[in-house]
């Protein structure tokens, strides 16, 4: 039974894969689990359309990289069968380490990157495929000797990139975050090793410098999606606190529980490994619809709010918020929830989010001359793209609270 299906993606159209070991891969429990993992976590609650999964993210970045693997080839880059297989190895399971909403619950259920976690599974995947992984594992974790080939899965112009700002603008019908990835990719070229853009791409690159700057402040670090994903980030720090006493426990999955009771999760071994692969949004959805009867206050409160859409109000500044400004906001939540000083503190959420829209230190985007000369994109461009991180910090409090 030939196993190479099509898959219609609702962005590029039609997606056919040229290895068969891709699809086995997709196959696999671990890649499906990616179908309960939501690329954007809560966006969906400022954009409604925005409820696309990690899945489809991973295949569109697969079909990305066979476009550029065939441009390269056609230019006299050569790249063998081998090494192009790989490749789409390690973009297509790239992100198979994300956990429940994505970057939302970062560090919250185990305290690891969720790039160390993709490791582990393709380390796991592996060893269950015969070491058919193993150049795709040396391409992901930069040590195969022919760079260019990483930074077509990660770089500041990679196949990820390019695949989810296409996307996420799609679903989220943010039109100010489209690129023209088509057209990067037919610029892309190797010159010593390194991916460089024929010259005459450059406003293609300015076009999508600017569209992920857009896309950061208006889609992902938009303030209402930090004030939803901040709830949901207290809402399981308070959960792991308090998680004694609650009789709704005895119904939750043994490997969800663990996770949740363990103060030392760790993947070093595939058991572990194993049962974080079962843990995915819809976990998260059943704890959260739990506790909207859960005993304690805080838990209840958070629960039915992130349910219900009740979400807290939230303040934005360049600079932190003073300690008077915060023992305010304490004083006057307790009394209008009548809740005592513990209580109030954990729905008083203050911290800071940051975006960088170019790293001009390292990995710059490379520009190739009609002269065969590169340079690098802040050297070439007109564009003043802003090569500093920018810090946005918030206060996120219960929305009827009058300040």
């Amino acid at each position: 039974m030939n196993k190479r299906k099509i898959f219609n993606d609702p962005v590029y159209g039609f997606l056919y894969f040229p290895y068969e070991i891709l699809y086995d891969l997709i196959d696999h429990p671990y890649f499906q689990r990616l179908r309960r993992i939501s690329q954007l976590g809560l966006t969906q609650y400022v954009y409604p359309g925005a409820l696309h999964t990690r899945f489809h993210h991973a295949l569109g970045a697969v079909q990305l990289m066979i476009k550029s693997i065939d441009t390269l080839r056609i230019k006299g880059i050569e790249i063998s069968e081998e090494e192009a297989e790989a490749v789409c190895i390690a973009i297509l399971l790239h992100d198979i380490g994300h956990g429940p909403f994505s970057h939302a619950l970062e560090h919250k259920l185990i305290n690891t990157h969720h790039e160390e976690i993709s490791i582990k599974f393709m380390e796991e995947l592996n060893s269950q495929f015969d070491g058919k992984l193993s150049l795709g594992i040396e391409i992901f974790k930069d040590k195969y000797p022919r760079k260019f080939l990483h930074q077509l899965v990660s770089s500041q112009l990679d196949m990820d990139r390019l695949d989810y700002l296409t996307r996420d603008s799609f679903y989220t019908g943010v039109a100010e975050g489209v690129i023209g990835y088509d057209r990067i990719i037919k610029m892309l070229n190797v010159i010593n090793d390194q991916i460089v853009v024929e010259e005459k791409g450059i406003y293609s690159i300015e076009k999508f410098l600017i569209s992920r700057r857009i896309m950061y402040w208006q889609v992902y670090l938009h303030k209402t999606v930090i004030a939803a994903e901040q709830m949901l980030i207290r809402f399981m720090e308070e959960l792991k606190k308090k998680k004694a006493g609650e009789r709704w426990l005895e119904s939750v999955p043994k490997y969800l529980l663990q996770i949740i009771e363990s103060e030392d999760f760790t993947l070093d071994n595939s058991a572990h490994l194993n049962m974080f692969s079962k843990v995915d949004d819809f976990d998260i959805i059943y704890l959260l619809k739990c506790c909207t009867e859960s005993s304690d206050f805080v838990l209840q409160y958070l629960s039915k709010s992130l349910i219900n859409r009740k979400l807290f109000h939230i303040f934005t500044s360049t600079s932190p918020f003073n300690s008077d400004e915060l023992e305010d906001l304490r004083h006057k939540t307790g009394s209008l929830l009548n809740v005592d000083k513990l209580d109030t503190k954990a729905l008083i959420i203050d911290g800071s989010e940051s975006n960088l829209d170019y790293n001009a230190s390292q990995d710059e985007i490379k520009i190739l001359k009609k002269n065969g000369e590169t340079v690098s994109f802040h050297q070439y461009s007109d564009l003043k793209v802003n090569t500093d991180k920018d810090i946005l910090y918030y206060l996120c409090y219960p929305k009827y609270v009058n300040v």
